[in-house]
């Protein structure tokens, strides 16, 4: 986490030294819209880091480990893509979800199942995806990443399981 932040706090610096040399004022002008992006997903980063919390409480960690924990397979692989594709939200919401998963004792096979159910089917931005692309292009893509969850889960439970 601390590498993460000094290299987003390294890549803030340099724009914002970018931004400044401009003369005009563009390095305020980005900490306004920072700030007010900040301001605008602050009250969903707050709830997904509450769900995320509940999970750990709420649901018995000999729940999630008995379906989708360590020994639980191909079932656990299996759940984790199907979970993965239906979890909606964008990263902000699901990797606090999906870690607090993990941390109640899924897998390591059934977690990236989960993140790559999440990453590559993802059933809720289907609407958007059918909209905007058309059902012609959903369904190819669809039809070619379908089983890329199951895949990668299987191939990370067998080789870091």
């Amino acid at each position: 986490m601390l590498i993460a932040f000094l290299v987003l706090l390294a890549m803030a610096g340099v724009l914002f030294f970018i931004a400044r040399r401009d003369g005009q004022g563009g390095h305020i002008c980005g900490l306004r819209k920072g700030m007010g992006m900040f301001i605008r997903l602050a009250p969903l980063l707050v709830l997904a880091f509450l769900l995320a919390g509940f999970i750990q409480v709420a649901v018995p960690p000999e729940l999630i480990q008995e379906w989708i924990g360590t020994k639980s397979g191909f079932k656990g692989v299996f759940i984790g893509s199907i979970a993965g594709s239906l979890l909606a939200g964008g990263p902000y919401v699901s990797f606090p979800v999906i870690s607090a998963i993990n941390h109640s004792g899924a897998g390591t096979g059934a977690t990236v199942s989960l993140i790559t159910g999440w990453a590559v089917i993802g059933l809720g931005q289907l609407p958007f995806e059918l909209t905007i692309m058309g059902p012609r292009f959903m369904i190819v893509r669809l039809s070619t990443v379908f089983a890329t969850p199951f895949i990668a889960g299987l191939i990370t439970q067998y080789f870091f399981g």
